[in-house]
């Protein structure tokens, strides 16, 4: 049984050492980090403009446009990785298989610039 625990003694002195080091990384940041708070630095961010009280205040829309367009070339960067690395193995199919899903993506995209969801006032 001894000999059982000695072996998880490393990781035991690891955790040891990540948890001493974290603790003293926050003092020290708590310690010598400068307090001198404003109006801005206690303000809340509100996704670019000024925080207001009614929750149900209209805003523009495009905020949304942004973030579903990030979204969208986000997880387009996450299937072209995977497609990259077996390109060799999928061979023609999955090859006109991601030119058509790339397609697809190139199409919304020109859609949404020509009906202007990318102008910014």
């Amino acid at each position: 049984m001894e000999e059982l625990l000695l072996e998880y003694l490393p990781i035991l002195i690891f955790l040891g050492l990540a948890v001493g080091l974290s603790l003293m990384m926050i003092m020290a940041s708590v310690i010598v980090g400068a307090r001198k708070p404003d109006s801005e630095k206690n303000s809340a961010y509100e996704c670019g403009f000024d925080a207001f009280d009614d929750a149900r205040m209209k805003f523009d829309v495009r905020f949304y446009l942004v973030a579903i367009l990030f979204i969208i070339f986000d997880l387009e960067v996450a299937f072209l990785f995977p497609w990259a690395v077996t390109l060799s193995d999928i061979g023609l199919f999955g090859f006109w298989s991601m030119i058509s899903f790339l397609g697809i993506l190139t199409v919304g995209f020109v859609y949404e610039w020509r009906k202007g969801a990318l102008e910014w006032e």
